[in-house]
């Protein structure tokens, strides 16, 4: 089963940039949807190749990238964590926005990592 400790080292791996860790936490046939992206459900990765791309292009796009103020839910195989999203993009503009990742889990990997952020504007 799926604990919260496990979505806290989960977090915790985001926070080191720890791409390997990460996806030790995730199925064989894990997804992962950005928050981001060309359509609706952002840019959705599909399968342990493609979660591993999405999560190094994340990194990519924001070098010092931290989730802080974590706080985490479950419910059966579902599950969410809050956080706050600070970053730098490449150009030099700082993000912060308060955002979520919605779950689906198998036993205690994570299948679905569906992640939103608000948006500044």
């Amino acid at each position: 089963m799926m604990t919260i400790e496990i979505l806290e080292a989960f977090c915790a791996a985001w926070n080191r940039h720890d791409v390997d860790s990460l996806m030790s936490f995730m199925t064989d046939d894990c997804v992962f949807q950005s928050s981001s992206g060309p359509d609706a459900n952002g840019t959705v990765y599909s399968g342990r190749d493609a979660v591993q791309r999405g999560y190094t292009e994340v990194f990519a796009t924001f070098p010092d990238a931290q989730w802080s103020n974590a706080r985490h839910f479950l419910s059966g195989d579902r599950g969410l964590s809050e956080w706050v999203f600070t970053g730098t993009r490449s150009d030099g503009r700082k993000v912060e926005v308060t955002g979520c990742d919605v779950f689906t889990f198998r036993g205690d990997k994570i299948v679905v990592k569906n992640s939103y952020r608000k948006q500044r504007g």
